[in-house]
């Protein structure tokens, strides 16, 4: 693989405030290595603008409709983003999300992008099970889209093995495409730092509330542990979502009559996190889920559940525990033994952080995602490029 040097990078996403969230540790690693960024979103907002700014890249607002299936609307997508890359030129394409890796990629090949690199962030409703009909609909829009881009990709990047095992087994991926894991999207260790433990228990969860993401079987855990430990705090943190996943406000408000103390959408999610002593996320799949990161690098310890992209962030028995998705008497067993042994999270957190700081600094999967587009000379050490 050819490393281009002083490259033009265009960054796609669907969301615009998760240029900055999820990908501004990335951008700014990108400008600082002398390249120059452009990042491309829907609904751009001056926020948004004036942060990319602050951090040496440019953004453009496009035309992309994030859940709408709308053929005319998709073709009139891809040429708009196909003359953008040719106004632009842009060496390296990066896409993540569906819409982005889908529209973004057939858009780069057509206007003769020399590497494109999509990222795989996780599979979301399409792929998370269930034979609800919408599901069912949108699992085969999504296969047929993804087998109509993927094939056009130069690399293809996962957060987590099982995803791609996955995209490789449904023939998402075609086998003369390369795929990579890299550490999701990494954290910040220097602002999400350790901070003292409170002193009795104190759990939490932070999502969009969701039932892919275990908001219900958190409710009924909740509800279980309470029940036990009347006092013991369990905070959520989130906000009812507009997808057809999403728990009822009648569903929340029957978690809140539980005694769970409810802090709604926060901007920023340190303070809570310093309140807890324990995080928890029984997620039914994730990507590499962003929340546990930033929980770990605080020193916290995690329940999550055994499935792909959650299971990759504890080593049973030591930083936390795995649950079975779907198990709400399992995930109220695992909070219980907090409870009866209130020192084990502090031993837990300390080894939350010692596994952030090796496996999911940002700067290291910074690195792995510039040399896997080609941004950066490989490091002496093998890593893990998988060719099939």
């Amino acid at each position: 693989m050819t490393t281009i040097n002083a490259s033009r990078v265009v960054i796609v996403g669907s969301f615009a405030p998760s240029l900055v969230n999820f990908r501004g540790s990335l951008i700014e690693s990108l400008v600082t290595e002398g390249h120059l960024v452009v990042a491309l979103a829907p609904d751009l907002t001056a926020d948004v603008v004036h942060r990319l700014r602050s951090i040496g890249a440019k953004s453009i607002q496009i035309e992309l409709s994030r859940s709408s299936l709308s053929p005319l609307r998709d073709i009139q997508t891809i040429r708009s983003l196909r003359n953008l890359f040719r106004e632009i030129k842009p060496d390296v394409v990066i896409p993540y999300t569906i819409k982005p890796v889908v529209w973004g990629t057939l858009a780069a090949r057509a206007a003769g992008v020399r590497r494109i690199v999509p990222m795989i962030t996780g599979l979301g409703y399409a792929f998370t099970g269930g034979y609800r009909p919408k599901r069912l609909l949108s699992r085969m829009v999504a296969t047929l889209l993804y087998r109509l881009a993927l094939g056009r990709a130069d690399l293809v990047l996962f957060q987590n093995l099982d995803d791609m095992e996955l995209f490789r087994s449904l023939r998402l991926l075609p086998r003369h495409v390369p795929s990579a894991v890299v550490n999701g999207s990494g954290i910040d260790l220097t602002h999400f730092a350790p901070v003292p433990m409170p002193e009795n228990p104190a759990f939490l969860m932070i999502a969009r509330l969701l039932g892919d993401k275990g908001t219900r079987e958190f409710g009924d855990a909740a509800r279980m542990v309470k029940a036990l430990y009347p006092q013991v705090p369990i905070r959520l943190v989130g906000y009812l979502d507009e997808t057809p996943d999403s728990i009822s406000q009648a569903e929340l408000d029957a978690i809140l009559a539980s005694g769970v103390e409810f802090l709604g959408r926060l901007d920023d999610v340190r303070p809570a996190i310093a309140q807890s002593s324990v995080y928890v996320l029984p997620s039914y799949r994730e990507g590499t889920p962003r929340s546990v990161l930033e929980a770990m690098a605080m020193g916290r310890a995690v329940i999550t559940t055994d499935a792909p992209g959650c299971r990759e962030t504890v080593v049973e028995g030591q930083n936390g525990y795995l649950v079975p998705p779907r198990n709400a008497q399992a995930l109220a067993e695992a909070m219980e033994r907090f409870m009866a042994n209130p020192a084990l999270a502090a031993r837990m957190g300390a080894e939350s952080r010692r596994i952030a700081e090796t496996k999911y600094d940002v700067n290291l999967v910074n690195a792995e995602i510039m040399r896997h587009a080609g941004l950066q000379p490989p490091p002496q050490q093998q890593r893990h490029e998988v060719r099939r």
